[in-house]
This record gives structure tokens, C-alpha cells and sequence, in this order.
């Protein structure tokens, strides 16, 4: 069968079956949507739009979608069946992260005069520590498409309390912050108790970040999202 034939294939199947064109979206084998996997868990794509530490739309992010490996998404879905159970779910921030989206973060890094969403993100500290201090590097793991930033939300309430916002650049956004209340710290537990259970490591300056332990890639993917 040609690819023009497969593709006409693909196409009727959508058309007869309601299936979304983007399910059959160009991603590299290994890869798929989030949402095809697993479409009870919320998504907001910062990087998609301005509401975020660079203060823009960020290269590499052409619509609000998620994107992960197989393997990542599938070990989420379990994550998220396993907090239904505890009155919780998932709400999920950023996942693959194109290079060019890396490189941006360092550029903007690199600008001094761009101080427009310091008191917002990273009131504390000077943006020139950003990249040597843990928080923004020119190599991200969120590149191999297997890392996710989120966050928890009760079920039928919203996101939970857990003591900063995503992206919050500061030493209040650690695991085990001081910091922060008893609650929003047993919050940040909750979330990281359930995704050590689904195979996530996590990143202890980042309450937000995790890391699947047996990522099927070590090289960093520079495809958009779209």
C-alpha cells in the first residue's frame, strides 16, 4: 500500500468513526498525544501562550497540545487512575519540550534588560543565577519526552494549594520547603507519592517536575508542537 493510500485509508476511518484528524498527527514513533492516551487529565500549556516566566509565546509551542513518549503517557494514565481513587487528578503543565524551546529559555536567560515577570517568578533571585543555579539549563530532559510538569486538582474543586505557582523560580518551590504550610507540603507529598508509584522520579527543587525512570530515549527531539 502507498503512503497516499494509507493516507486516504486514515482519512475515511476518521470521517466514518468521529475520530480526531490529530490522532493521526505526524510524531515520531514512540510518541503520541496525551489526550489519545489518557483524556480525563487536565492540560494548560503555558508555553503555548504569554502566561509564563519568559513573558511570550515560547519557540517550538504552535498549539496547547501535550506531547510524550508512549511509555511516559502510559505510566500517567496509571498515575491518574490510582489518585481518582484518593478524590484527586492530574492537571498537567508542560511535557516534551522541543530544543528550540530550550534555546529560547537561554536566550532570554542571556537578556538582562528583560526583568518583565521577575516579581512574578523569580522575585528573590537575580535572573543571571537562573541557569547555573538548577532552574534553567541550555540541555532539558523534557526534550527526550518523557518528563512532565503538573500539579493536582481535587476533584470538582480545582487545583490544590501547594504553596507556589508553576515555574516559580525560588527556594519556596522545593519538596520540603520550610516555607511553605504543613498542608501545602503534605499537597506536594500526595503528588509525589503517586507519581514515585507510577515509575516518576522527582526533581527536588521543583515540586512541579518529574521524570519518568525508564525513559525509552537519551537524545534530545526537536519537533514542534503542534
Amino acid at each position: 500500500m502507498t503512503s497516499l493510500s494509507r493516507l486516504k485509508r486514515f482519512l475515511c476511518l476518521a470521517l466514518l468513526f468521529s475520530i480526531p484528524l490529530t490522532a493521526f498527527a505526524d510524531l515520531p514513533e514512540g510518541f503520541v498525544y496525551l489526550k489519545n492516551v489518557d483524556a480525563t487529565i487536565e492540560t494548560d500549556v503555558r508555553y503555548a501562550t504569554s502566561s509564563n516566566f519568559v513573558g511570550k509565546k515560547v519557540d517550538g509551542y504552535q498549539a496547547k497540545k501535550i506531547i510524550l513518549t508512549r511509555r511516559a503517557a502510559e505510566a500517567l494514565k496509571k498515575v491518574q487512575a490510582d489518585l481518582k481513587t484518593q478524590g484527586y487528578a492530574l492537571k498537567v503543565f508542560d511535557a516534551y519540550r522541543p530544543q528550540r524551546a530550550v534555546n529560547h529559555f537561554m536566550r532570554w536567560v542571556r537578556d538582562r534588560n528583560d526583568q518583565k515577570t521577575k516579581s512574578k517568578y523569580y522575585p528573590d533571585i537575580e535572573k543571571s543565577t537562573l541557569a547555573g543555579g538548577g532552574y534553567i539549563s541550555g540541555r532539558s530532559s523534557h526534550s527526550r519526552g518523557s518528563t512532565v510538569d503538573l500539579t493536582l486538582v481535587k476533584l470538582g474543586k480545582g487545583e490544590v494549594d501547594m504553596g507556589t505557582k508553576f515555574d516559580y523560580f525560588g527556594p519556596e518551590s522545593s519538596h520540603n520547603s520550610s516555607q511553605v504550610t504543613p498542608a501545602q507540603r503534605a499537597n506536594r507529598q500526595r503528588l509525589r507519592s503517586a507519581m514515585s508509584r507510577g515509575g516518576f522520579a522527582s526533581y527536588h527543587k521543583e515540586w512541579w517536575h518529574y521524570s519518568l525512570r525508564n525513559t525509552p530515549f537519551s537524545q534530545a527531539f526537536d519537533f514542534p508542537v503542534k
